[in-house]
Formats: structure tokens, sequence, C-alpha cells
């Protein structure tokens, strides 16, 4: 039987585990064995006059989710990030239900006696579509489905579903394309030796040499095929990646500091790049609607010039598949000198969205490039929870992306924290060297700068390659008293 439940129940330390399991206090007998209902969630119409236009339009979910660690809250706010995928997918949402388990279970995901009150719930509702909040193996995937009788996707699919939707560039639809194939090829279904495809000899009569043998079958051939397409997809992100690899290395080359905007879905990450460089980027209010990486050209209030790149956002439990297929675009974080990491401060669970956004840069190698945490949204955020969350980061700045409030403030973060130039020298340009002067303010940092009648002194950090072309003109720089 469902039950309804709140934040605010605080499980019992009641009985022991029906599988064995040994008590640790933290699981309550009753919520074992109940799916509790997540309020709030559903996205029915309430006008009318739409019905028959949305009914072909959308899905219609029910979502689905085990609550193994963590509290009551925790475990909401993870179904309700699931109905907000669902809903960026195009679906609409009808119910959320979580159950509470040690772990879940290796056939059906939440067990046979609550699968079959998952049925009763898709009846009732109308839904023709389970979306469970993990990722599903294949046999879980199976059995679930055959018991309620509808179709049962679970996050991951939905993840990559929506990537799908949201791509625009060759390379972005060649990448998750390829994410796709490699979570369907361990998920084909077949009818096994019934749709073979080669036999030999007098096949027809079933006699002879080579007509005892089933041959390649469907399903085979299936995989086939699509180990061959990924095959070809991965040479051409490397083909295509290479344009991307020369940009970086001539950046590198002329020694551009690069600073990578990084952080969770729909934290404002576009919207930041717009206000500090004007990219004009595309924002909505959607979960992953900028896919494609940006890179903007831009200057620090000292005059400084460096790169910010816009990347793809992150989420809980961002697929394996979409991390590998997307590794040549999050190379603009692993190469950064300076990552600006984008915080939801409005979101209830801020926290966790760090940690999330830490574990996928560890995953990519990034986890050892300065950071600076960007708490955006402050015109929508609890003060209290703003204040929590610089205690959590000392190292952050408060921001607004819509107002512009903050902004100044991390522009000079920026600058704080940019790598620091190798070579400092002061030296005398004359006043046909004009072209001297002006690489040094595009490519190093001036300390200080002043005119006198042979020509302009400046004193200024700036890369070994434009040092050397300086050197000759070091001795000529009047000392300083």
């Amino acid at each position: 039987m469902t039950q309804a439940f709140s934040a605010e129940h605080e499980p019992r330390v009641t009985g022991t585990y029906e599988d064995g399991d040994p008590l640790t206090g933290e699981l309550d007998l009753e919520d074992r064995r109940a799916l509790r209902r997540v309020a709030g969630l559903s996205t029915e119409l309430t006008d009318v006059t739409e019905v028959e236009y949305r009914a072909l339009r959308l899905e219609r979910v029910v979502l689905v989710g085990v609550w193994t660690e963590g509290t009551a809250e925790m475990a909401e706010n993870s179904l309700r990030e699931l109905a907000l995928l669902a809903e960026t997918a195009g679906s609409q949402v009808l119910e959320g239900l979580v159950q509470r388990r040690t772990r879940p279970d290796p056939a059906t995901y939440i067990g046979s006696g609550k699968a079959a009150e998952l049925r009763d719930i898709v009846i009732s509702t109308g839904a023709d579509t389970v979306i469970c909040d993990g990722e599903l193996a294949p046999s879980q995937l199976r059995h679930l489905e055959e018991t309620v009788q509808v179709k049962v996707i679970d996050r991951t699919a939905l993840i990559l579903d929506i990537f799908a939707q949201h791509a625009k560039s060759r390379e972005g639809k060649a990448q998750v394309e390829l994410a796709q194939l490699n979570y369907l090829l361990p998920r084909l279904r077949g009818w096994g030796g019934n749709l073979s495809r080669q036999v030999g000899g007098r096949a027809a009569g079933g006699v002879g040499i080579g007509g005892r043998g089933p041959g390649e079958t469907k399903i085979e051939l299936d995989r086939r095929r699509i180990r061959t397409r990924m095959a070809k997809l991965r040479r051409q992100i490397e083909g295509m990646s290479k344009a991307r690899d020369t940009k970086r290395g001539e950046r590198r080359r002329h020694q551009v500091p690069a600073v990578a905007i990084a952080g969770y879905t729909n934290a404002g990450k576009s919207s930041l790049l717009n206000r500090l460089t004007g990219a004009g980027v595309l924002v909505e209010n959607a979960l992953f609607a900028t896919l494609d990486p940006t890179v903007r050209r831009t200057e620090t209030p000292g005059g400084r010039v460096h790169t910010l790149a816009d990347t793809v956002g992150f989420v809980r439990h961002l697929p394996h598949q979409l991390v590998e297929a997307f590794r040549s675009t999050l190379e603009e974080v692993s190469d950064a000198g300076l990552i600006l990491h984008v915080v939801d401060g409005s979101d209830p669970d801020p926290e966790s969205q760090i940690d999330a956004v830490r574990e996928v840069l560890r995953e990519i190698g990034a986890d050892h490039i300065p950071e600076i945490i960007v708490i955006n949204k402050a015109d929508a955020a609890d003060e209290l929870a703003l204040t929590r969350l610089q205690l959590r980061e000392p190292h952050s700045v408060v921001v607004s992306a819509r107002t512009g409030s903050g902004i100044e403030r991390l522009r000079e973060a920026i600058e704080a924290d940019l790598p620091r130039l190798e070579r400092e020298l002061r030296v005398l340009l004359p006043y046909d060297r004009g072209d001297l002067v002006a690489r040094v303010h595009e490519r190093g940092e001036v300390l200080k700068q002043d005119h006198v009648a042979e020509g302009t002194v400046m004193h200024a950090r700036v890369p070994d390659t434009l040092a050397n072309e300086l050197e000759r003109y070091e001795d000529l720089a009047p000392t300083t008293g």
C-alpha cells in the first residue's frame, strides 16, 4: 500500500531487516515496506482546453526512487530533480514515489511486491512510462517492464534523451550519439535463434552440411553494427577535436590564461558568461540548456587578457557514458588555469551540488586546478543559506548574474587568482615601437607605466616569449631612486 509522507518524518529504530542485514538504526521497518509518495511533483494541467493537444505531445510518467542513504529531504530533492529532468525531456509528471531500502532490489529495483503496487498506480493514473531514479541493470529493466506492463527507463537514459534534444553542433550530436550507443549496447533485446541471418547448405529442408546451426542472430548483427558505428563516431570526434586542440595550443603558445566556468546544470553558467563578456549565449531556465562549449576573450579590471569558457553542466550521477563521450569538450576545464565553480544559491541543497561537481572534476583530472566558488542567484536566495555556504566555502563570491550584483568583486577575484606570468622587467620602449607597448598590454600585466622624453617606461610581468623581445630595451630604462 502506498502511503503519503512528509520531510519531517523521522525513522524509528525497530526490529531487524527481512533480508538479514544488520541493524543500522537508520531504516524504519514501516518505511522499508512502503512506497512513499512525494507531494508537489504533479504537473497535470489545470487548463482543460490544453488537454487534447498536450496528451498527444507529452508522455505521462510516474517517478520511482529508492532511498538507501541520507535523509528523507535528500531523497525527496533527488526525486524533485528527476521531475525537472522529466519535464525538460517533455514529459508530464503524474506521481512521485520513494521506497526505503538498504539497497535496490537486484531483480526489479524496488522488489516484486512493490512492483505490483506500482503497476496498480500506473493503471490508476493512466501513465505510459515509469522513470527510475538510478541506473538500472538490463535485467532490472526487463523484469520491471514485464511487471508494470509499460515502458521503463532509468535516470541515465533520461539524461541522454535531453542531451540528444539539445545538441546543436556536429560534434555535440556525435558525442551524444556515441554515449547513447554505449548505453544501448548491453541493453539490446533479441529473439535468440528465431531470427537467424545465416544458414548453409540445403537450409530450407533442414538437411545437409551447414544446415543445422542458427548462424548469426539478429541481435548479434545489431551489436556488430552498433560497434562499427561507435568506432566511426570515435574517429569523427577525434577529428573534430583537432580544431579545438589547435586553438587551445595557440592560446598556450601566447600564454593567454584560460578560465573555465563549470558547475551544476541550471546554476547560471551561461548567464554569468554573458554578464562577464557579453557573449550572447542561449540562456534558458531548463536543465542542460547549453551543451556546446563557448570560449570568449575578456579582460580583468587591471587590463589582463584571458579567456572564459562556458562548459556543459554537471548533475548528480552524471552518466559515465557522457563523461567519456564529452571528454574532448571537458578538456576546456582540465586545461584551464582557474575554474569558476558556479553554484545555485537558491537551491534547497547547494552543498550536494558542489560535491557532485567536484566528483566529476576528479573524474576528468581537474580537481587540482584552483577554483573560485561563485554563489549565483543571490537575488533569489535566502540570506541564511548564503551565509552557510560562505562559511563552508571561504574562497567564494556571492553574485547575481541577472542583476549584476557582485560581478565587479568576481572580476577582482579572477584577477587575483589568475596564474602569474613568468618574467617581471622594466623597459624603456621608444615611441616608434608602439607595437611592443600594445603587446605588453595585450599579453602581459602592466604594473606601472610612465612617459618620458625618450619613450614609454613600462614595469610589467610578461610571458617568456615576449620577454625575450623586450630584453634589449631593459638596460635603457632609467633607474629608480
